[in-house]
């Protein structure tokens, strides 16, 4: 055990709900680095203007069959249940920026925002500009205010600690339920102040939030690739409201989680696949450990939603204050090498502890890749190349996924 850590700065945030005490999270100077995360701006200019994001849903619909048919029977009908509940409310959130308000402006409506943000469960909540770089190309012309308002719901915490299971699916899903509702019911506050509100539902997301909640002073990025904020690292769900409200803005902050993470590695030595990488790298001008999708989604799909890099970070389990008082206490990571933190089971494979790992072939790793579209295309050439004789059948049920796969992407782009 080294000596007791020097601290460089104290970060002081709210009660992880209304009414909490404030807690207060200390940093070491080894662990100080600059607030937010390391970004370069012309970057990310150059790589929004040319090669824009698009949303997952579009850019890996390949696999979107392939995941619901590792579904087991029950699962699969709770999901169809969860989308009935779940799809009125991504339907109004879509539309919502079109409602007008009908009273006079509040001419300084930032705290009652937050406080009624708050009030209605958001644990996280952070004004910034709405950066349009980040914006999917399907949802470029949907997006219509400048100023983000992030917001963070917590989910469940005895059900996460359960992952990767169907129980921790239900609480992952559910958080979207909840917060759903609850953002229409904020949408409709802001709009009694005499401003518009614009939904951005974390169930038809229209950028990546993560930079904007860093933007916002939210919490900084984990090597995970996940958002680990103070009080639940990164079990929360994350979703916007942009507004035209002139909020005042929050500024970032430095939790010391950009060294943090490097010292600490958990995720990236416990997760199953390999997907998470040991070291940053600049990636569209932000730098940052990057996630291998083509190893991640595999497992994802396989292990109802894996999320073991969420599971094993010592954030999410215990907070970002008592993990950074044990690390300026000790210079250690708090439960790094336990079972309690780093323990998992595979429903097929048993419990591996700190040290253990599963082991997968390279079939396994062999899922529908990239658009839908595009994957029905190569797999009818793949078919041709090798000499197969079509019937008129196979060839009239190309037909038809070439056709599915254009409403699908009409239904996707809008």
């Amino acid at each position: 055990m080294c000596a007791k850590k020097k601290v460089h700065h104290v970060v002081r945030r709210p009660g992880n709900r209304l009414g909490d005490p404030d807690i207060e999270i200390p940093v070491a100077e080894d662990l100080v680095t600059e607030p937010g995360a390391p970004v370069r701006e012309g970057d990310v200019s150059f790589y929004s203007r040319e090669y824009p994001l698009e949303a997952h849903f579009v850019e890996n619909s390949a696999d979107r069959e392939w995941l619901w048919s590792q579904y087991t029977e029950s699962f699969a009908q709770w999901r169809v249940e969860h989308e009935k509940v779940d799809t009125p409310l991504v339907e109004a959130a879509a539309v919502s920026g079109d409602i007008p308000p009908h009273v006079e402006p509040d001419p300084d409506p930032t705290e009652p925002i937050r406080r009624k943000a708050r009030e209605l469960g958001f644990s996280e909540v952070g004004f910034t500009r709405y950066d349009r770089r980040y914006t999917y190309a399907s949802k470029k012309k949907w997006v219509k205010f400048q100023h983000a308002i992030c917001l963070a719901y917590e989910q469940e915490y005895h059900g996460t600690q359960k992952i990767p299971s169907e129980e921790a699916e239900h609480t992952h899903f559910g958080t979207y339920t909840t917060e759903g509702a609850v953002s229409l019911e904020l949408a409709d506050y802001i709009r009694s102040l005499g401003y518009h509100a614009q939904v951005h539902s974390h169930s038809d997301s229209s950028a990546p939030y993560i930079p904007m909640f860093i933007s916002a002073g939210l919490g900084q990025l984990g090597a995970n690739g996940q958002l680990l904020m103070p009080h639940f690292g990164s079990r929360g769900r994350l979703m916007m409201i942009t507004t035209d409200a002139p909020v005042k803005y929050d500024a970032p902050v430095d939790y010391g989680i950009n060294r943090f993470c490097d010292k600490c590695q958990v995720c990236v030595v416990r997760c199953p696949s390999n997907a998470l990488s040991r070291d940053k790298l600049w990636w569209r001008g932000t730098l940052k450990n990057k996630v291998s999708y083509a190893r991640c989604r595999p497992v994802m799909g396989r292990y109802d939603g894996c999320s073991i890099c969420m599971k094993v970070c010592p954030v999410q389990k215990y907070g970002m204050e008592p993990v950074m008082e044990h690390y300026v206490e000790t210079g250690e990571v708090l439960g790094k090498g336990t079972d309690e933190l780093e323990g998992y089971t595979l429903k097929d494979k048993g419990h591996f502890g700190p040290g253990e790992k599963p082991h997968f072939t390279p079939e396994f790793f062999q899922i529908p890749r990239g658009r839908y579209e595009d994957w029905v295309y190569e797999e009818f050439k793949e078919r041709l190349a090798a000499g197969e004789e079509l019937t008129e059948e196979e060839l009239a049920e190309f037909g038809d996924e070439v056709r599915e796969a254009v409403r699908t992407k009409r239904e996707a782009t809008g």
